[in-house]
């Protein structure tokens, strides 16, 4: 997928962690295997083409697709599968595959689960005894700083996911245009149990800009955020506060 996906896992009988973890890892080859958009033989490629029906996919295609359709249904169609009129689930593939594999793991007994995939988090129970994972939020306008750091105390599940500018330069898109979106944002950080949607809303937020995105964060349940500006304004939704640590 074009990006590095690490792991920290503890407790749990070792051999079966071992064994889950292998699964975990096996798993995220196939996921890039049957959606990389950049491989002619993918089974996302020759369903764009129409050499293939969604049927004749693997079941995740299918899985993948109602999801990034529900996303777009959610966020008025400021999320899309689409780029360029061309069948295209990126923007929903990394996190779902990346939580797919933490749950993997959790289910093999281990007692705290911390994926990583290029740098959007899925965490599960935690680490030790009254030691809850902790997440830093880069700061997109001071290299090598922090803007926040979120913990997931209290929480059996929470994910962190960015999208901005920082790291990828301008590549969000807005869906009712085809190029890139104008914003005044330079990231959006999403707090949520779930990375598959904390990696959708993440992004499309960033589409909306600053008011509309933290207007709609906001009426989401289960859901907090932090915004940033390119004027280095930053903006919260109300229950954030609780999430930092």
């Amino acid at each position: 997928m074009g990006t590095v996906v690490s792991f920290d896992v503890r407790g749990g009988e070792p051999g079966a962690v071992r064994s889950a973890l292998e699964e975990a890892v096996a798993g995220l080859h196939r996921v890039d295997e049957v959606f990389s958009t950049y491989r002619e033989g993918s089974q996302l490629s020759r369903l764009a083409r129409g050499e293939l029906t969604v049927a004749e996919c693997d079941p995740e295609v299918a899985e993948v697709l109602a999801l990034g359709s529900e996303a777009e249904r959610l966020s008025d169609g400021w999320f899309s599968t689409r780029y360029a009129g061309r069948l295209d689930p990126t923007g929903i593939v990394k996190g779902w595959a990346v939580e797919r594999a933490a749950r993997r793991l959790v289910a093999s007994g281990a007692g705290g689960v911390s994926v990583n995939g290029g740098g959007d988090v899925q965490m599960y129970g935690a680490p030790g005894p009254h030691r809850p994972w902790r997440v830093g939020v880069a700061d997109p306008l001071r290299p090598g700083g922090l803007a926040a750091v979120v913990t997931a105390a209290g929480a059996a599940e929470l994910a962190v996911a960015t999208s901005g500018t920082a790291e990828r330069g301008a590549h969000v898109v807005d869906p009712r245009t085809g190029r890139s979106a104008v914003t005044d944002l330079v990231a959006v950080t999403v707090v949520t149990p779930r990375l598959t949607w904390a990696d959708c809303w993440a992004t499309a937020a960033f589409a909306m800009g600053s008011r509309e995105g933290l207007a709609w964060l906001e009426s989401l349940p289960d859901t907090e955020a932090l915004l940033i500006t390119a004027g280095d304004e930053v903006r919260c939704t109300g229950g954030l506060a609780a999430l930092l640590g």
